[in-house]
């Protein structure tokens, strides 16, 4: 079976969230597209959908295909966006990875700041320094 690849309008808007954050670079991943600093991940897209869940059929119990993210989170965000429920679901593979289920009604001013987050949290801190001075 042959991966759908995730909307190219989508990853547009991805792109230009992370490619302003300093030494972000974007790859193709396993399924989909990640964003990444000094070789960790920060944020990735794909379309979940037979043989490219990432978990995602096994936890929401949806058949899929979705748009969904992944990114990083901790300390209080984690906790809540754990328990949030859909549109967030948490993988059980990373301590510290959340998946977002994209759509109509996505907010993309929480998915900026969630991808800010996800970079400080894999950034190393001379970086995570210039982006609070900018």
């Amino acid at each position: 079976m042959s991966r759908i690849e995730p909307d190219a309008d989508v990853v547009g808007r991805l792109r230009d969230l992370t490619l302003t954050l300093p030494d972000a670079y974007e790859e193709d991943a396993w399924t989909g597209v990640r964003w990444r600093v000094r070789k960790k991940t920060f944020g990735h897209v794909m379309v979940a959908q037979d043989g490219y869940e990432s978990s995602y059929r096994e936890i929401t119990g949806l058949p899929g295909p979705e748009t969904i993210m992944t990114f990083h989170a901790s300390g209080d965000e984690l906790l809540a966006l754990t328990h949030a429920g859909l549109p967030f679901y948490k993988p059980p593979w990373s301590p510290t990875i959340i998946g977002l289920v994209l759509g109509e009604d996505t907010d993309w001013t929480e998915v900026a700041e969630l991808l800010t987050e996800s970079f400080r949290i894999c950034a190393p801190q001379k970086l995570v320094r210039l982006l609070d001075q900018a």
